[in-house]
């Protein structure tokens, strides 16, 4: 049977944890000086006075070099349970995870002949 009383803690939890945001909004726009003039829109660089556009074009280089890492970054912790589960789950799961490295694999080769991996 569904008993609403049991989840008292979860529902004060959810509306503490979203009214403390809330409210720390509201009161730094209370309390936070308002002063608006050219200094204040300008870009800031350390205190030096600006040159030039804050618009400028990074080489998608550093992008992708980023992404492959982010990707084989989060692909391996992945395997930790896997790791830490061997003995429970028996020669299947080793069979699975060993395909999911083999096509990590495949990536990281297909992203390495593609110069990807490339900083400069």
């Amino acid at each position: 049977m569904f008993l609403l009383y049991e989840y008292d803690i979860f529902w004060a939890f959810l509306i503490i944890s979203s009214l403390i945001p809330i409210l720390v909004f509201f009161i730094s726009g209370i309390l936070a000086p308002i002063s608006k003039g050219p200094e204040k829109l300008s870009s800031y660089e350390s205190g030096i006075e600006p040159i030039g556009d804050a618009w400028l074009q990074f080489r998608i280089r550093y992008y992708m070099f980023a992404l492959v890492f982010v990707v084989f970054d989060v692909e391996t912790v992945f395997l930790y349970p896997w790791a830490m589960s061997f003995d429970v789950l028996g020669v299947s799961v080793f069979v699975e995870a060993f395909i999911f490295v083999l096509i990590l694999i495949v990536g990281l080769v297909y992203a390495w002949r593609k110069g990807a991996l490339e900083w400069s």
